[in-house]
C-alpha cells in the first residue's frame, strides 16, 4: 500500500520539493497551503512522477482548517502515515522595527502551525499507535541572528515543544514518532516574499543548499524517526556546535557580520509580502521550490549524505582515523631516527 504523505507549506521552497520526492514514490500526497496556484502547480508535478495528490487550501495558523484538511485526507486516502510541518513565513527587520500584529502573524504560523498540524496528526495516530511527524526545523532554532528574531524565536520554541512531546509520547510506550529535520540555508522563494524592512534584497547567509538538499534530509527522517533529530548541511552542524562550544564569541561575530550577510547588493523586492496573505493566490502566480539564489547554491551536501547512510559514514571516519595513524606513526619513526 502507498504511504499518505500530508506536505504543509506545500506550494513551494522544501514542501514543494519534499512533495515531488513523495510523488516518485507513488505515494498518497496531501498538499496544504494558502495559495491555490502553487498548490495546483505542485500536484500537476506529484501525479506527473506517480504519485496522487490532494490539494487542501488550508492557513496553518487556524487549527480548524487543518482538522478540516486532514478528515479530507482520510476520507479520500484512508490513514495519515507521515504528517510533515513546512508552512512558513517571517518578517527580516531588527526587532523594533517589527510591529505587533507581524509578530503575532509570524508565530502564529512559524510555530502555532507546527503545533496545529501536530495535534491534528496526533489525533489520527496515537488511536492507531502508528505514524510519524517530521518537523522542518533550522539551525536558527539553536543559533539566533539577528534580523529574524520572530522566526529564531518560533524555531527554538518548535524544538522545546517537540523535545516535550517527545518525552510523553516515550513515557507511554507509543509507536508514534517525532523527530526533527534541522536544515541549513536553503534556495527558496521566501526570500523575494518575506515582508522585509532592509535596504537591499534579504539572502539566506551562505553558503546556500537548494531545495532539494533540504527534501531530501526530510524524507530520510521521516523513514528513519526514532532519531531526535537530523542535521542537514555541514553549516548546520558547525553552527549548532559552534554556539555550543563558543556562544559569546559567536554572538559578536554575528553582531559584526549578520547585517550584510542577510542581505545582497540588489535592490529589495517591490512586490507583495506573504505574511498575511498568499502571494499565489492567482492563476499563474506559482513560484516553485527555487528562489533566486541558484547560480550560488549547492545541489549536494556530503554531511547529509553520509547521515542517510551511517555505514558508509563510519566506514570514512575509520579510514581517515587509520590514515591518520599511520601517518602519526611514520613521523614517530622519523623523529626517532634523526635523534639516533
Amino acid at each position: 500500500m502507498p504511504q499518505t504523505v500530508v506536505i504543509t507549506g506545500a506550494s513551494a521552497g522544501i514542501g514543494r520539493a519534499t512533495a515531488r520526492l513523495y510523488g516518485e514514490r507513488g505515494a498518497n500526497v496531501v498538499l496544504i497551503a494558502r495559495g491555490r496556484a502553487g498548490l495546483e502547480a505542485a500536484a500537476k508535478e506529484v501525479e506527473t512522477l506517480g504519485g496522487r495528490p490532494l490539494v487542501q487550501v488550508a492557513d496553518t495558523a487556524d487549527a480548524h482548517q487543518l482538522e478540516t484538511a486532514a478528515e479530507v485526507a482520510e476520507q479520500s486516502f484512508g490513514a495519515i502515515d507521515v504528517w510533515i510541518n513546512s508552512a512558513f513565513t517571517s518578517v527580516f527587520a531588527p526587532f523594533d522595527e517589527i510591529t505587533s500584529e507581524e509578530y503575532d502573524r509570524v508565530t502564529q504560523v512559524a510555530y502555532l502551525g507546527f503545533v496545529n498540524g501536530t495535534r491534528t496528526a496526533l489525533k489520527r495516530m496515537l488511536p492507531r499507535d502508528h505514524g510519524t511527524v517530521v518537523q522542518g526545523g533550522s539551525a536558527l532554532g539553536e543559533r539566533s541572528i539577528p534580523l529574524q528574531s520572530a522566526y529564531c524565536g518560533a524555531k527554538h520554541a518548535i524544538n522545546g515543544f517537540t523535545s516535550s512531546l517527545r518525552t510523553e509520547l516515550l513515557h507511554h510506550g507509543s509507536n508514534v514518532h517525532l523527530t526533527i529535520a534541522q536544515m541549513p540555508a536553503v534556495n527558496t522563494p521566501q526570500f523575494s516574499w518575506v515582508r522585509s524592512r532592509l535596504p537591499r534584497h534579504p539572502q539566506p547567509v551562505p553558503p546556500i543548499y537548494q531545495p532539494e538538499v533540504a527534501a531530501r534530509g526530510v524524507v530520510h527522517a521521516a523513514d528513519h524517526p526514532r532519531r531526535k533529530q537530523y542535521y542537514v548541511g555541514a553549516t548546520t552542524v558547525a553552527t549548532i556546535w559552534a554556539n555550543r562550544l563558543a556562544p559569546a564569541l559567536l554572538d559578536r561575530y554575528l553582531a559584526r557580520t549578520g547585517f550584510n550577510a542577510q542581505q545582497t547588493d540588489q535592490q529589495p523586492p517591490s512586490g507583495e509580502s506573504n505574511l498575511f496573505e498568499p502571494v499565489d493566490r492567482s492563476k499563474g502566480a506559482d513560484h516553485g521550490a527555487h528562489g533566486v539564489f541558484d547560480d550560488e547554491s549547492h545541489s549536494r551536501s556530503v554531511e547529509a549524505t553520509l547521515a542517510r547512510h551511517p555505514a558508509a559514514a563510519s566506514a570514512l571516519v575509520a579510514g581517515i582515523a587509520a590514515t591518520a595513524t599511520a601517518v602519526l606513526k611514520r613521523r614517530a619513526r622519523a623523529a626517532s631516527g634523526d635523534r639516533a
